[in-house]
C-alpha cells in the first residue's frame, strides 16, 4: 500500500523516455492501440538470483545493472519495452487494480458507484469496489491485454490490499482473495507473469496464483518473515527501502533469499542495490 501510493503519484506526472541512442529521445507515452498477445501464450517465470530495477519517473537509463525493469503500463510505449527487450531485459507493467486514479485515459469508464474514498494523502485516488469484479474486470483485462500487446513480459497489480484499509466499503479478506486471484488469472491468460504487491495477510493463500512477490519496507516495519512462502516456492521477493541504509538490511536480505534495494521516493533511475543473488 505505502509503495503503491509513491508509484501512483510519481506516475501522474512522469514522462518515462526511451533510451536516447535507441530511440532518438522519444518520450515513453502511452499508445493504448496497441496489439494485444494471443490468449494463453507461454509467459516468462522469474527466478530467485535476478536484478531488479522500479523507474516511474526522468529519463530511462538502460545502465542501470537490473536484468527486469518494472514501468508504468499505461505511460510506456511499446518502442520502450522492445528497446528493453533488445538489451535482454525483462519488463514488468504496473497497474493500479485496486484504486481508482483521476489522471488514466480511462478514468472515466469507471462508474461513480464503484470509487470508495480517496486514497489517505491522496485525493485523486480513490479506492475501487473490488466486489464488483463484473464491473471492474471487464475494465482491468483491457489494461492487462494492453501491457501484454506492448511485449511486457508481467503485471504488478497495485492497491490489492483494499479490506485492510478505509475503503468505504465493507470489504473482507475472502474479496481480496477472490479479487486478487481473479486479477493472477487474468494476467496469466494473457500470458503475463503476475507479481503479488504488498497483502502480506494472506501471502500464504496467494503464494500459488503468482510468480513473485514485491513489497516496501519490510526490513523497516519488521514485515519481512511473511514473504518466505514465497522462497520456499523458490519464487523472488523484491523488497524496495525508502530510508534504511543497505548497510543495515543488504545482509538480511541476502540471508532472506531476497532481491532487494534502496530507492528515492521520487522512483526515478537511482537506486542501490543489495548484491547479487547467488
Amino acid at each position: 500500500m505505502r509503495v503503491a501510493r509513491v508509484l501512483a503519484a510519481v506516475a501522474a506526472g512522469a514522462l518515462l523516455a526511451a533510451f536516447a541512442g535507441a530511440l532518438g529521445g522519444q518520450a515513453a507515452t502511452a499508445r493504448p492501440g496497441a496489439t494485444a498477445r494471443p490468449i494463453a501464450t507461454p509467459r516468462w517465470h522469474p527466478l530467485p538470483g535476478l536484478s531488479w530495477q522500479v523507474q516511474f519517473s526522468g529519463r530511462l537509463d538502460l545502465s542501470v545493472a537490473a536484468d527486469v525493469f518494472e514501468l508504468d503500463g499505461l505511460d510506456t510505449t511499446v518502442a520502450t519495452v522492445a528497446a528493453l527487450r533488445t538489451a535482454s531485459k525483462r519488463t514488468v507493467c504496473y497497474i493500479a487494480a485496486g484504486s481508482w486514479e483521476r489522471w488514466r485515459g480511462d478514468a472515466k469508464r469507471f462508474p461513480a458507484a464503484v470509487l470508495g474514498r480517496p486514497l489517505e494523502g491522496w485525493p485523486d485516488e480513490r479506492w475501487l469496489d473490488i466486489r464488483r469484479l463484473d464491473v471492474l474486470l471487464p475494465l482491468l483485462r483491457a489494461r492487462i491485454a494492453d501491457c501484454a500487446g506492448k511485449g511486457f513480459d508481467g503485471v504488478e497489480f497495485d492497491n490489492v490490499d483494499g479490506y485492510t484499509n478505509h475503503t468505504g466499503f465493507p470489504l473482507r479478506a475472502a474479496d481480496q482473495l477472490r479479487s486478487n486471484r481473479a486479477l493472477a488469472a487474468e494476467a496469466h491468460r494473457r500470458g503475463l507473469a503476475v507479481g503479488l504487491k504488498n497483502d502480506l495477510d494472506q501471502v500464504r493463500q496467494l503464494v500459488s496464483a503468482f510468480d513473485w512477490a514485491i513489497n516496501e519496507q519490510c526490513f523497516a516495519y519488521d514485515e519481512c518473515a511473511k514473504l518466505l512462502p514465497f522462497v520456499a516456492a523458490g519464487k523472488p521477493v523484491v523488497v524496495i527501502e525508502y530510508a534504511t541504509a543497505t548497510g543495515i538490511f543488504c545482509p538480511a536480505a541476502t540471508e532472506l533469499g531476497f532481491a532487494a534495494m534502496r530507492k528515492r521516493v521520487a522512483l526515478n533511475a537511482w537506486r542501490q542495490a543489495c548484491p547479487r543473488l547467488r
